[in-house]
């Protein structure tokens, strides 16, 4: 791994952007957990919960407005002063996807998380916010070969399909992973700070999608100082559409880091590609709720709340890791392993569970919980 040139001198607005994302988020989430109380947008305990009091959800929003506001303000600066002078700094239609399309996913989130919509109805406003960021220019044109050096390019219609499954796929995974306090929020802020460090190498050069990311991690770190276990506010729907929705755009943003992306968030679209696989198996609805997610399985062989959510941590950090230092289609080679790995794991956790701690969580009754 090498970075740019410009690289040291894009560090103090790294520093800036993550400081200031992190303050306004570490602030307005208290504010915004009395308003979820006040209006009764709280998670009562369940089958599937792991909260055994009601806890108040919606800190998404808290997230948003950090990471908004402060690229908003860079965006604005950049402007008048070009500290960045890359193309993706003055399209306007992509930041306006981002920025536009990001506020919107976060306020659909809070209808949710006040009315609890039914899962095709939060589906189809992923598919709204998709074509929006589609029609403002957001397309995958490329991505690395899978197997061999170089490039692959995708023709239109596969380009635009393909784009609008990478965002949907990418909101419903953070979804499928926000199931444990401090989870959701932890591994998306891993995953931003590795884009954003990618986004500084010679290959990529792009510092100021780099700053975005660095504001978006500031943003979730300021928010997990409440929400990491024990939790007094979750992030609810609306932190799920925004940053599925957010880190999907950064990822594409400039040079597409899709393959990135899909190594750093291997164990939430892991997670969520087995999970959907095994009910639609089962006939059931893919987004009908159970405990069968991995953080679950590790709950039920006696791994504690903590030491589940430092785990999952710990895989997502070494696949970042893994990030930075391969490349091409050796990236693609690693997320296959960890596929198989993470279905495997999957697959004997289940077996023993169903052999030697009571009922099979597949199989119980259904209901809402957090995450899908």
């Amino acid at each position: 791994m090498k970075f740019s040139a410009f690289a040291a001198e894009t560090i103090p607005y790294l520093l800036a952007a993550f400081l200031a994302a992190a303050a306004i988020s570490f602030v307005l989430t208290p504010l915004v957990r009395r308003v979820a109380l006040r209006v009764d947008a709280v998670d009562e305990p369940g089958l599937r919960r792991v909260n055994v009091i009601p806890i108040p959800r919606g800190g998404g929003v808290a997230v948003a407005f950090a990471f908004i506001s402060v690229a908003v303000i860079l965006a604005l600066s950049n402007g008048a002063l070009e500290f960045f002078r890359e193309p993706i700094a003055k399209d306007l239609g992509r930041l306006l996807a981002l920025l536009l399309g990001g506020a919107l996913a976060a306020a659909f989130g809070v209808i949710d998380d006040y009315l609890d919509l039914r899962a095709r109805w939060q589906f189809v406003g992923q598919l709204g916010l998709a074509g929006l960021a589609i029609g403002l220019g957001i397309v995958v044109v490329q991505i690395n070969n899978p197997v061999g050096p170089g490039i692959t390019r995708l023709d239109q219609p596969f380009a635009v399909g393909f784009t609008a499954l990478w965002i949907v796929g990418m909101i419903n995974s953070i979804n499928f992973i926000d199931g444990l306090d401090g989870l959701s929020s932890g591994v998306a802020l891993i995953a931003a700070l590795t884009l954003g460090t990618i986004s500084l190498t010679a290959g990529i050069a792009q510092p100021f999608v780099a700053v975005l990311c660095f504001a978006l991690a500031g943003a979730l770190l300021g928010f997990l100082r409440w929400n990491f276990q024990p939790a007094s506010v979750f992030i609810g729907t609306s932190g799920v559409m925004f940053v599925g929705y957010t880190l999907a755009i950064l990822s594409i943003l400039g040079t597409a880091k899709v393959a990135v992306a899909l190594l750093v968030l291997g164990v939430p679209i892991i997670d969520a590609f087995w999970i959907i696989v095994r009910r639609l198996v089962q006939g059931r609805s893919p987004f009908s709720p159970d405990r069968g997610h991995l953080h679950h399985r590790l709950l039920d062989v006696g791994l504690s709340h903590r030491q589940t959510v430092l785990l999952i941590y710990a895989v997502c950090i070494v696949l970042s890791l893994l990030s930075l230092f391969l490349s091409g289609a050796n990236q693609i080679l690693a997320f296959v392993g960890v596929f198989v790995v993470i279905g495997l794991v999957l697959f004997l956790l289940a077996r023993v569970n169903v052999g030697g701690n009571g009922p099979d969580p597949d199989l119980q009754p259904a209901g809402n919980e957090q995450g899908g």
